[in-house]
């Protein structure tokens, strides 16, 4: 009975080891694929340049609350209630302005998320689909992505196959 479980054991791990030998993977970095990608560069320097645009129309309306602040604290022992209810109003409504531009141009669903799924979506689905052809073409069982850093935790340089994506993509690299 114990050769039995031994013998079933040995045969187990075999079928083990050879099914795990028998895997095809390959790794790649997407973020170094897409750096090399014109078109990415292109979009990405887009996303700068209108960013730039936002935070400084932002930094503007800010510099004008502040100019408020420093204008109402001035002058607050000089009015009267009602003006100084009046100007208390103006600044929580600039700062609610203020406030409101900076989720619209830069929170979630904003102005920037847009324009970069307008830009890099169909980028990245460029690379999608060429990682498919590679896969589909190699025999690749399944191809991890290294770029992040938490997929993979040790990758042999030699499975990197971001220079052959590059290529694929007709990019020289």
């Amino acid at each position: 009975m114990l050769k039995k479980i031994s013998l079933l054991l040995l045969l187990a791990t075999l079928i083990s080891t050879v099914s795990i030998q028998a895997q095809r993977y390959a790794v790649i970095d997407t973020k170094y694929i897409l750096n090399k990608m014109p078109e990415y560069q292109d979009a990405d320097k887009k996303l700068q340049l209108a960013s730039d645009q936002w935070q400084k129309e932002i930094d503007n309306m800010q510099a004008d609350l502040d100019k408020m602040y420093k204008d109402y604290d001035a002058e607050q022992y000089m009015l009267t209630d009602d003006l100084k209810k009046k100007r208390e109003d103006e600044l929580f409504n600039k700062e609610k302005e203020v406030r409101d531009l900076q989720k619209k141009r830069f929170g979630y669903q904003g102005d920037l998320f847009k324009e970069r799924e307008k830009l890099v979506k169909p980028l990245q689905d460029k690379l999608y689909n060429a990682v498919q052809r590679l896969a589909v073409a190699r025999g690749y069982d399944f191809i991890l992505d290294k770029s992040e850093g938490i997929t993979v935790i040790f990758a042999d340089p030699k499975l990197d196959r971001s220079d052959d994506i590059l290529r694929e993509l007709g990019i020289k690299n």
